[in-house]
């Protein structure tokens, strides 16, 4: 066996430090993962969504059919979309039941934000996971993010939803970034886990959680997601992990350092960051009855 065969990616020891205790790099580690494997047509079915997704954030699984049926001109069956979205994590931003995977143990924290005024740097952080498509397969992505001026703290990938990689990636931004005041996710399992909530708890940070079916209340990780995907993975097609990873060492260095963003006076991230000017933000809870008329007016920032 090899050292990288010693890394138990389920094990309450974070990958980090099993990483540490075998001397294995853990770009090494994740670029020897493979994809999540799916059959052809699901994969294609699941690259649909993932676009129609991306562009409406806010659509369920009923209207979800409506538009990949057009797509592929042929009646696909909900509960088949409903799988595909499930095993991709996602899940439509408008208030309803919640289809997220949570966990029926686990603690959920109430949300703290609305209306709370993002004035400064590590005072909010926030996490999610999407889904990335591959060539024959396809992995998930964390990302951890700074409010004030949306710099990417830390990423990971998996070939599956466990807490681990979350775990990992979190562990990463707290060990280059010091700690935030408040910690923002959805209310997912990995977040939920007392993997994930005991690294939080240990450092003092206080735990914020979206309310169910309330997307918009992270909704600067939402925005991530739609860069990283148009701007990087739709365009150069990975086909692969080990040509996943540096692409998207490439994009994240390049949206923190170089890329202007408008919120931000356009400045990036990194200077934004470093100068503690020119950013923040505040979720105001308005909320239109009708969901397809949410948009990203309930987002006032503070630029």
């Amino acid at each position: 066996m090899t050292r990288q065969g010693w890394i138990d990616m389920q094990s309450d020891v974070t990958v980090t430090r099993q990483c540490e205790l075998a001397s294995v790099s853990r770009a090494t580690l994740y670029a020897h993962r493979q994809p999540k494997a799916v059959c052809e047509d699901d994969l294609h079915l699941s690259r649909l969504i993932d676009e129609e997704y991306t562009r409406c954030p806010f659509y369920g699984s009923r209207r979800m059919v409506v538009r990949i049926s057009a797509a592929v001109g042929y009646r696909v069956n909900r509960k088949r979309i409903q799988r595909l979205m499930q095993a991709m994590g996602l899940q439509g931003m408008a208030p309803g039941p919640n289809t997220s995977r949570s966990h029926p143990q686990h603690p959920v924290y109430p949300y703290l934000l609305r209306g709370v005024e993002i004035t400064r740097p590590n005072q909010v952080w926030s996490t999610d996971i999407t889904y990335i498509r591959l060539a024959k397969g396809f992995v998930y992505l964390v990302a951890v993010m700074d409010w004030y001026s949306r710099k990417v703290l830390s990423w990971r990938i998996s070939n599956s939803m466990d807490a681990s990689f979350c775990v990992d990636c979190l562990e990463e931004a707290l060990r280059h970034y010091g700690k935030p005041d408040i910690f923002n996710s959805d209310q997912g399992a990995q977040f939920t886990s007392e993997g994930f909530t005991g690294v939080l708890k240990r450092e003092g940070v206080t735990i914020s959680m979206d309310g169910r079916g309330r997307a918009f209340d992270n909704i600067f990780v939402e925005r991530l997601w739609r860069n990283v995907k148009h701007e990087d993975v739709y365009l150069k097609g990975y086909a692969t992990v080990a040509e996943l990873l540096p692409g998207l060492s490439d994009y994240f260095a390049f949206y923190n350092s170089q890329r202007p963003h408008q919120a931000l006076q356009y400045q990036t991230p990194d200077a934004v960051y470093a100068s503690s000017s020119g950013g923040g933000a505040m979720i105001v809870d308005r909320y239109p009855k009708n969901a397809e008329n949410q948009t990203t007016e309930t987002l006032h920032a503070s630029a």
